[in-house]
C-alpha cells in the first residue's frame, strides 16, 4: 500500500502559516513537486528523515510560502511527519520501537520503516534527479557539514551550497548517501543543532541557491575550498553499557561523559582533555571499527584511574550529549588531528 502523499506545486497560501501547520497538511510522508523553469533535469531534496531535526522542513515551508519557481523541477520528499508532529514537535528521532528511518536504505525493507524507505528509493528512481541533497540537523549544537561516501568534484560542489567542511566517509550503515555509489549523487548536509535558529537559516539559504542554481553538479576543476575530513572512525557503547552526562562521576552508571561534551564538536582534543569518566577497560565499554574491521577503540580513548581521555590527538563531531541517541547510534565520529583517517 503506497504511504506517500503526492503534491505538485501548491499554493503557497495552502501549505499553512507556520512548519507545524504545514506538516499537518501534509498529514504523513509526502513528496512535492515543484515545476521549475525548465522542465527538462530534475533534482532532489530529502528532509525530515529523522523527526526531530526540522531546518529542512521548516526551510522547504519557507520557499513554498514565497511562491517562488525553481531553475529546475524538483522533488522535494519529507519523510518522518508523524515522529515530528508527536508531542511535543520536532522532539522524537522516530516514533517508539520504529527503526532508525537512515539506516533503512537497503534490504531487507520488511517492516514499516524499510517499506518507507523503499518507497523514497522507487521515487528516486522514477524522477532520475541529477542530485540528491539530504538536509539533516545535529543532535547537539555545533558547526555544519557535509557528507559523502567518495569524494570527486560532483559531491564537493553539492556540499558546497550549504558548507564549507566535507566528510568523507563509506561506513554503509543503511543511509540514504549510500545510494551515491551506484544511482545519482547523493550529500548528507548537517546544517548545525535543531534547536539553532542558526541552523534553520543556514538551511534556508542553502535550499535557495540549490533551488535557484542552473548548474549543481561541477565538471571542471573549480577548487571549492572545503576542509575535508576522510574515513572517520564511530565510537559506540557495547550493550548493556549505562551512559549518562554531569559534571562529575556517577556512581550509578558506567560511563559518565562531561555535561558540555558537545562544545568539543569539530575541534582539536588533545591527550590530555578529560572527556568524563568510565569504569572497567576500554574495550569492555565501547566499541570501534576502522575501514579494515580492525577494533580502533584504543586508538580513540584510553582510561587512567577511572578518568576518560583520548588516546591521541583527535578532531570528534557529531558528538551528542542525548544519551538515548548514543546508545542507539554512537557517541562520536574521531578522525585525526589533522582530518586524516586514523591509522594503526
Amino acid at each position: 500500500m503506497r504511504r506517500f502523499n503526492f503534491v505538485r506545486d501548491p499554493e503557497p497560501a495552502l501549505v499553512g502559516n507556520n512548519v507545524e501547520e504545514f506538516l499537518r497538511w501534509l498529514g504523513g510522508p509526502a513528496c512535492i513537486f515543484l515545476t521549475g523553469q525548465s522542465v527538462d533535469r530534475t533534482r532532489a531534496v530529502v528532509t525530515l528523515l529523522h523527526g526531530n531535526e526540522p531546518s529542512g522542513a521548516i526551510a522547504l515551508h519557507r520557499w513554498l510560502r514565497s511562491g517562488a519557481r525553481p531553475a529546475v523541477n524538483v522533488v522535494c520528499i519529507v519523510a518522518s511527519v508523524a515522529a515530528a508532529l508527536e508531542p511535543p514537535l520536532f522532539s522524537h528521532r522516530m516514533l517508539p520501537r520504529a527503526r532508525d528511518l537512515n539506516r533503512c536504505f537497503r534490504p531487507p525493507f520488511n517492516d514499516a520503516q524499510g517499506i518507507l524507505a523503499e518507497e523514497i528509493l522507487e521515487i528516486l528512481r522514477l524522477h532520475r534527479p541529477e542530485a540528491v541533497t539530504d538536509i539533516h540537523n545535529t543532535s547537539g549544537s555545533g558547526p555544519s557539514f557535509g557528507v559523502c561516501t567518495y569524494m570527486d568534484r560532483q559531491h564537493d560542489a553539492l556540499v558546497s551550497f550549504f558548507t564549507q567542511r566535507l566528510i568523507v566517509s563509506n561506513l554503509g550503515l543503511g543511509a540514504l548517501m549510500d545510494i551515491s555509489e551506484h544511482s545519482f549523487p547523493t550529500v548528507t548536509v548537517e546544517v548545525g543543532g535543531r534547536l539553532d535558529e542558526e541552523a534553520h537559516e543556514l538551511a534556508y539559504e542553502g535550499l535557495c541557491r540549490y533551488f535557484r542554481a542552473e548548474t549543481v553538479l561541477d565538471h571542471g576543476d573549480t577548487d571549492w575550498g572545503l576542509e575535508l575530513l576522510r574515513d572517520p572512525i564511530r565510537l559506540e557503547l557495547r550493550d548493556n553499557v549505562t551512559l549518562t552526562y554531569a559534571d562529575e562521576p556517577s556512581a550509578n552508571y558506567d560511563i559518565t561523559l562531561k555535561a558540555d561534551i558537545e562544545h568539543h564538536n569539530f575541534g582539536t582534543v588533545a591527550t590530555d582533555t578529560l572527556l568524563g569518566w568510565a569504569r572497567g577497560p576500554e574495550r569492555s565499554l565501547f566499541l570501534a571499527q576502522d575501514a579494515g574491521g580492525s577494533c580502533a577503540v584504543t586508538r580513540l580513548v584510553r582510561i587512567e584511574n577511572g578518568e576518560l581521555y583520548p588516546a591521541q590527538a583527535l578532531k570528534l563531531f557529531m558528538i551528542t550529549n542525548n544519551a538515548a541517541i548514543a546508545e542507539s547510534d554512537c557517541l562520536w565520529y574521531a578522525v585525526a588531528d589533522d582530518g586524516s583517517t586514523i591509522c594503526e
